[in-house]
């Protein structure tokens, strides 16, 4: 493999986290004025972009924060609850072993990282967890990561679920791959123009190959 850093995103990714996370948003929606995001809506939801999402949601930029900050916390009370995403930890060990550095950088917290991962024997197969409290700061991180670990930019690779993760790893300047298996969908992704599009986790393994 010539990525000598993977780095995953964890929801959606690693973490089987839509549905609970749309249970969540409905659980605050009221208090926010908003509405409420029905099961049968969520495959036409997958086509959009973060800011195309929060517009049909009619979300304040404003008050992602306060939404993120306060969902994340939900979260944490129903760790135990969230599955993986099927297949995910069976490729992880054969991956880590060809990777020198391998992480994840989520909008998530990294105590809710951290206890799904271990609850599930995973925790030791990462060097590191990494949290960013904003939707879009994803770059700024990746870059910052590339500086600590001295790595040029084709030695990483970013692994996320949304189209969010591709532009920000365009950004950052690094490889990408996006997984059909999360939120948006694949169409929508393979539109954001990543390194690579993964449909099964079985697939990651390949790209020892590339």
């Amino acid at each position: 493999m010539h990525y000598r850093a993977i780095i995953f995103d964890f929801d959606g990714t690693i973490a089987d986290t839509l549905e609970q996370t749309r249970h969540i948003y409905n659980q605050l929606a009221p208090e926010y004025g908003l509405r409420s995001v029905e099961s049968h809506e969520m495959e036409t939801l997958r086509n959009f972009s973060l800011s195309e999402l929060l517009s049909h949601l009619e979300i304040s930029t404003f008050r992602v924060p306060s939404l993120l900050a306060r969902g994340t916390a939900m979260l944490r009370e129903r760790i135990a609850q969230i599955p993986l995403i099927p297949g995910i930890a069976e490729i992880l060990p054969s991956l880590r072993a060809e990777a020198q550095i391998f992480g994840i950088l989520t909008s998530n917290a990294t105590e809710n990282v951290n206890l799904l991962l271990d609850a599930h024997g995973l925790r030791s197969h990462f060097t590191f967890v990494s949290s960013t409290s904003k939707l879009t700061g994803k770059a700024k991180h990746l870059k910052a990561i590339r500086k600590t670990f001295s790595l040029q930019s084709t030695e990483m690779l970013y692994i996320g679920d949304e189209i969010r993760d591709v532009k920000a790893s365009h950004k950052a300047g690094i490889p990408c791959a996006a997984v059909t298996w999360g939120f948006n969908s694949r169409a929508s992704l393979h539109a954001a123009d990543p390194t690579h599009l993964i449909d099964s986790p079985h697939e990651l393994l390949s790209l020892r190959r590339s």
